[in-house]
């Protein structure tokens, strides 16, 4: 074999192995592009929450697909903001005509409204769905101081992310945007915490019992989750 006969042989090796690459490279990305939840799932649901339910989860479903490829803080502010900015706050009477109903994330995308309870819920279910661990998130119930010192203090949810188990979590709230460091929220005041794995009085570490058994309305809201698919 000749000069050039040898560089069109490696040419079209070296052709067929970047050809190759690029189709692994494809196929990785079709991967990674589908969410951790069942999205197939997910998009049912949303189907039978209605057409607003529907349009949320297409405008969720780039907002999960995205966050995927970010750090764990991109993807609480990314979740923080897509909740805050679509749902209109109302309690649940108004929505739902009850004094306390859990939602879970169609139901309220269906409404386009929700109280802190739902705002939480959803914000937890969406990060479970983009691989945040579940022993980071935890939803607390909280005293809010309203409206500075000397407010009116009001019961509300919120959720913390904690990057360290023993470390300072970030509040993701819906009152304000902002995630910030709990130290920087002195208007709240923990009462209790849980989440899929445990249940603690405060934001403590010594547990109070299983979450599931003692708290009726996280059972349903996690049942409701994963018929929706997501992850608990």
């Amino acid at each position: 074999m000749n000069r050039r006969d040898l560089l069109t042989a490696f040419t079209r090796r070296w052709t067929r192995w970047i050809g190759r690459c690029v189709l692994i490279v494809g196929l990785q990305a079709a991967v990674w592009a589908v969410p951790p939840g069942d999205s197939d799932r997910m998009a049912l649901a949303a189907q039978a929450h209605g057409p607003r339910a529907l349009a949320g989860w297409q405008a969720l479903r780039p907002v999960l697909t995205a966050a995927l490829g970010q750090g764990d803080v991109t993807r609480l502010q990314a979740i923080n903001d897509f909740f805050n900015r679509r749902i209109i706050f109302r309690d649940d009477l108004q929505v739902w005509g009850q004094i306390d109903y859990w939602a879970s994330p169609f139901e309220m995308l269906g409404r386009g409204e929700g109280d802190c309870e739902d705002f939480a819920l959803a914000k937890y279910f969406s990060l479970r769905a983009v691989g945040i661990a579940a022993s980071t998130l935890r939803l607390v119930y909280v005293r809010a101081q309203m409206g500075g010192p000397g407010g009116p203090v009001q019961a509300h949810m919120v959720l913390a992310y904690y990057p360290q188990s023993d470390g300072e979590p970030l509040i993701l709230d819906n009152l304000i945007s902002e995630l910030r460091p709990a130290s920087r929220r002195p208007d709240l005041t923990p009462v209790f915490s849980f989440n899929a794995d445990g249940l603690w009085q405060g934001t403590g570490v010594q547990t109070a019992g299983d979450p599931v058994a003692r708290l009726s309305r996280w059972r349903d809201a996690l049942a409701k989750a994963r018929a929706e698919g997501f992850p608990p």
